[in-house]
């Protein structure tokens, strides 16, 4: 495989995990348990085989571990309380705010267009938008160097 297409394959492994750890946090925010516990129960997932694993460990654990500093810092850039977020909106606001605040190997724009990705497919009918303007506000926050 060359460079290019190496890069292609692990750009999709990111987006299936990201895609899966929305789904994982999802679940968490309605029945909360461990981390290990969602881990546990994605690796049947039917698209696990296809994410970066990894990652997805690393976002479920990182996340949920840091729920409350992560709603701290989301708390200012939004309108209302992190807890009155839509389940869907908060866990992708979620991922994208640990992507952006402790992830600089992934670009702000990677992170925020993944976010939006995902806000299209899974939440309300312009969640997106709410999603791509409080990560923008986040980006311009926490990588002031590279907005």
């Amino acid at each position: 495989m060359n460079g290019q297409a190496s890069l292609r394959a692990f750009s999709r492994q990111r987006s299936v995990a990201r895609k899966l750890a929305l789904q994982a946090l999802y679940r968490w925010q309605i029945n909360e348990c461990p981390w290990q516990d969602l881990v546990q129960e994605f690796a049947a997932a039917e698209d696990m085989p296809r994410a970066d694993a990894q990652y997805f460990r690393e976002l479920l654990e990182a996340i949920c571990a840091s729920h409350a500093e992560l709603d701290e810092r989301l708390a200012p850039l939004i309108d209302r309380s992190p807890a009155l977020l839509d389940p869907v909106e908060h866990a992708v606001l979620l991922i994208g705010l640990y992507e952006l605040a402790h992830r600089p190997d992934v670009p702000y724009r990677v992170a925020i267009n993944e976010a939006v990705t995902l806000a299209k497919r899974f939440g309300a009918t312009d969640g997106h938008k709410y999603v791509n303007a409080v990560l923008d506000r986040a980006a311009r926050e926490l990588r002031p160097d590279e907005h």
